[in-house]
C-alpha cells in the first residue's frame, strides 16, 4: 500500500460536476492498493496516518497530528501510485491490486481511518473519474509505503 498525503486547508473530489466528498483543515490522502497488501499493511499505514505530526503547535513546529487538532481526512483511491515507470515511457500498473482486489482493502482502509480518528472521513468513489482540489497548507506532502516500513 502506498498513500500520498497533502497537509491541507480545504480539499474536495468531485464526480460528474457534483462534489461528494469536502474538507476542510487536515489531509488529503490519496491510497494506492497492490495484491500483497494485507490487514497489517492497513492497520500501520492507518496508525502512522491519524498519528503522524505534521501540524503547527503553539511554537510552530510540526508536533500535532490530525487527531490532535480535531482535522478532517479525505481518502481517495489512486492505482496510478502503483505506477512502476523503470522501462519505456508508459507507466506499467501491474503491481496495481484490480478492482476486486482493491475496492475491498479501500473499503476496510477508510473504515479503520474513521475508527481511530473517531469520525467518519470523507471520500471519493473507488473507480470513478474524480476531480480532486486541494489547497496544500505549507506545502507539505509525504508519500508513505507500507513496504518501507522498516
Amino acid at each position: 500500500m502506498k498513500v500520498v498525503i497533502q497537509r491541507v486547508t480545504g480539499a474536495s473530489v468531485s464526480i460528474d460536476g457534483s462534489v461528494v466528498g469536502n474538507i476542510s483543515k487536515g489531509l488529503l490522502v490519496l491510497a494506492g492498493f497492490e495484491c500483497a497488501d494485507t490487514d497489517d499493511d492497513l492497520e500501520w499505514m492507518c496508525r502512522k496516518l491519524t498519528g503522524l505530526r505534521i501540524f503547527d503547535d503553539a511554537d510552530g513546529v510540526m508536533n500535532l497530528s490530525v487527531k490532535d487538532i480535531g482535522g478532517e481526512i479525505l481518502i481517495v483511491s489512486q492505482f496510478t501510485l502503483m505506477a512502476s515507470t523503470k522501462k519505456g515511457n508508459r507507466p506499467s500498473y501491474i503491481l496495481s491490486a484490480p478492482g476486486e482486489i482493491a475496492e475491498p482493502l479501500y473499503e476496510k482502509f477508510k473504515s479503520m481511518v474513521s475508527a481511530d480518528l473517531g469520525r467518519e472521513v470523507e471520500c471519493g468513489r473507488f473507480g470513478a473519474d474524480m476531480k480532486v482540489s486541494l489547497v496544500n497548507d505549507g506545502p507539505v506532502t509525504i508519500i508513505i509505503d507500507t513496504k518501507n516500513k522498516i
